[in-house]
């Protein structure tokens, strides 16, 4: 299973959607929060299934829009969160025990605009970064996840 995940678009979609359309099409798309309404945006303009959740700039989000789910894609438990619950800008102890205690294989958190991939006690995690404001020594990004036997992630920094 071939997954893009993106956070952090704050109302700028068009460079993410003209750089994603030129790769090969992925079978969903995670949108991790702040200005969730792009996420409906990006399902429309890909026309692919896009799972989208609440950031912290979400408040004003009209449709029905959970804060995290835990997901099970192709027997990978997956956690997606925006992360400004967990404190992520400090560090992701509060994530990886939340993690820890649903089981996740997964965890896939925005928030910080920094891209990130790291494992931990054999959970691993990705920030895609952001698309749109950009922050740290990475430019405008989404994440790439692949879902087989086992997961494999990567930081597209776009172009």
């Amino acid at each position: 299973m071939r997954i893009f995940v993106v956070s952090d678009t704050h109302g700028r979609i068009e460079d993410f959607v003209q750089f994603a359309k030129k790769l090969e099409k992925p079978d969903l798309i995670i949108h991790l929060g702040d200005y969730a309404d792009d996420g409906f945006e990006i399902e429309r303009a890909m026309n692919v299934d896009t799972v989208v959740i609440k950031g912290n700039c979400d408040f004003l989000v009209e449709k029905r829009i959970n804060n995290e789910e835990i997901l099970t894609l192709n027997g990978k438990k997956v956690l997606i969160t925006h992360g400004h619950r967990y404190n992520v800008k400090m560090d992701i102890l509060d994530l990886f025990y939340r993690a820890k205690e649903e089981g996740a294989d997964l965890v896939l958190f925005g928030h910080t605009h920094n891209p990130l991939i790291v494992e931990e006690e054999g959970i691993l995690f990705m920030n895609p970064g952001s698309p749109s404001l950009p922050r740290g020594l990475v430019g405008k990004s989404f994440g790439l996840v692949n879902i087989e036997e086992d997961i494999k992630t990567k930081i597209i920094e776009i172009k």
